[in-house]
């Protein structure tokens, strides 16, 4: 319920608004070298506060490693590893405690945990559990990065604002630095007046994240239940507000014909590879040797200060709310990271699962 992975496994802990929230990540292989660092600076990317296109709640974020990894190496043992919630205001949670938040899990959550579930901030249910997948996904970055393989994410499209990647390398190193994540300059100002307009209006949007998997060997993957895709997929669901998922030419292979979506093989510098991807890099749940790509689509933050209709659970009677606090107009810039920190934790357990690295 609260595990992910075959053997590199991932357990998320804490809550929103609780003492503090991270992950226990077991099945390091160990002695590999860890920057703390670098986990630091994708949990930097992540952060609220970052600009005027995010929420206005400041966390440090600062990592703190209670187990697993000492003197900058891993010690085989399981990794317990943590942020302190330090700027936390529970007090609107308290006032609509008897009100759902419509798009929010609120209702459903107090009905399964009869009423006894962390309602702080969304408690499990919020975008802050993103956290543990951040960690455990650095972690594994910088593991596989020594295998030659690489993790790019980028903004796709934002309000309905399309910024298709520039193929440059700068470019994808350029998403990093801009305030939307896009890998397209000429996208940058429509998407943050898009955002900054719904935002005044007291709405949000919703938006698609890209993603790149590079240099992965020919065969990391398992047919059937641990495909690259279906585990991929599970992983993606775990991020908050993810709505749906497609690799490769995704749904628009449904209007193709097969002479069309089936990519061509050729050798070029040796190598196999095919001239196109229609594929996403991945045949029968195996990685073929050219990059593995797929994206994400985020559904607008739910949390918006437009009047919305909901129920008081306890008289029954219909009410208007209006949410207050400080939340993202458009969680899909700090989406990014995550998706590409997630997919590394998938990718680290396939490889760990196939033989493609070995425990040392």
């Amino acid at each position: 319920m609260n595990i992910f992975g075959t053997i590199y496994k991932v357990m998320l802990i804490g809550s929103s608004h609780g003492n503090m929230v991270g992950a226990v990540i077991d099945g390091v292989p160990p002695n590999e070298e860890i920057s703390i660092e670098q986990i630091n600076e994708d949990l930097k990317r992540r952060a609220p506060g970052q600009s005027k296109v995010t929420t206005e709640r400041k966390e440090g974020d600062s990592l703190i490693i209670e187990a697993g990894i000492l003197n900058g190496k891993t010690t085989g043992e399981p990794i317990v590893a943590f942020v302190r919630n330090r700027d936390v205001d529970s007090s609107y949670y308290d006032e609509i405690r008897d009100t759902p938040r419509p798009g929010h899990a609120d209702y459903p959550a107090y009905v399964k945990y009869k009423g006894a579930n962390d309602y702080r901030g969304g408690g499990r249910f919020s975008g802050r559990m993103t956290i543990g997948l951040v960690i455990a996904g650095s972690i594994a970055k910088q593991i596989l990065k020594r295998h030659n393989v690489e993790i790019i994410a980028y903004t796709k499209e934002i309000g309905g604002i399309v910024a298709e990647p520039e193929v440059v390398e700068e470019n994808f190193i350029f998403s990093d630095e801009n305030i939307v994540r896009v890998a397209n300059r000429s996208s940058i100002q429509s998407i943050v007046d898009a955002i900054l307009k719904a935002k005044e209006e007291g709405d949000s949007l919703g938006g698609v994240v890209e993603c790149q998997v590079m240099g992965l060997p020919v065969g990391v993957g398992e047919p059937i239940f641990d495909s690259i895709e279906s585990k991929l997929a599970h992983i993606a669901f775990s991020i908050p507000a993810t709505k749906g998922i497609e690799f490769g030419s995704g749904f628009r292979a449904a209007r193709m014909k097969g002479s069309e979506h089936n990519d061509p093989y050729v050798v070029e510098d040796d190598k196999i590879r095919t001239l196109t991807n229609n594929a996403g890099g991945i045949l029968g749940g195996l990685s073929n040797g050219m990059p593995v790509v797929f994206r994400i689509a985020f559904k607008p933050t739910s949390s918006i200060k437009k009047k919305q209709t909901t129920i008081n659970k306890e008289t029954g009677q219909q009410v208007d709310l209006k949410v207050r606090g400080r939340h993202d107009p458009c969680i899909v810039p700090r989406a990014v990271p995550i998706v590409a920190n997630a997919a590394a934790i998938v990718m680290l357990d396939l490889f760990l699962k196939g033989g493609f690295l070995h425990r040392r």
